[in-house]
Formats: C-alpha cells, structure tokens, sequence
C-alpha cells in the first residue's frame, strides 16, 4: 500500500515462480535474484527480491512473493557447495553454474538488463535452463 497525499493506493502484488531447468545435481542450492532496474543489474547490494532452495536434479521451482507491477530481470546460479556465494576464479568468471532470464552467458561477460528483461502485471511463471 503507497500514501499519495491523502489517499491510499493499493500496488498489485505478485507471485513469480522461476522454474530452472536442467539441474545436474540434488547437491546444494538454486539461488535467485530479481533485478528491477539496470543500474543495479547484477550487483549484489542492489537485488530487488532473492531466495534459495534446495536443488533438485531435474527442474527445481523457486517461488518469489510480494512482486508488484514493473519490469524485471532474473539472474540465478547453482551454488552447488551450498556456501551461498557464487563462487569465482581469479579472475572473477563464476565457477558455478549461471543463468538469466531471456538471454545467455556471453563470451566476454553476461547479458544486460535490458537483453534479460520482462514484465509483471500478473503471477508469472518463467523457465530458465542451466
């Protein structure tokens, strides 16, 4: 619910369920971040929504709640040492498995925002391979 001077605006809240594809293992987490704007597109400290669950070899479904109308992105990664950090090499390229929504892995770098990118004006159900 938002003030706007002296009357109430209720936001749309939603559910967004991210179905991740292709886990190749029951070991350790999927853990998903929701991004809502492009300047904070990847940064830790500027996640809009995240959660963890337990992976499942197969598909596992991570649930995010409470997700009012915008446009969003999704980036995920298989924590499969449960650590809850996305591990890195020296120079910083994960070691563990990511993803994104609507785009892939580029050879020098991930996918922007905008190649991520999606709406929400209603519970969403999206899939995501590894």
């Amino acid at each position: 619910m938002l003030l706007i001077g002296q009357v109430m605006v209720l936001q749309s809240q939603h559910k967004l369920t991210v179905t991740v594809n292709d886990v190749p293992d029951s070991m350790g987490k999927i853990s998903v971040a929701l991004y809502n704007d492009a300047e904070g597109f990847l940064k830790f400290d500027r996640v809009f929504l995240s959660e963890s669950v337990a992976a499942n070899k197969g598909n596992t479904k991570v649930i995010l709640e409470g997700v009012p109308n915008g446009n969003y992105a999704v980036a995920l990664f298989y924590d499969k040492n449960g650590n809850d950090e996305l591990d890195t090499n020296w120079m910083g390229i994960p070691k563990e498995k990511v993803a994104f929504s609507n785009a892939k892995m580029k050879l020098f770098g991930p996918p922007s925002f905008r190649e991520c990118a999606f709406d929400i004006y209603q519970d969403k159900t999206i899939q995501i391979g590894l």
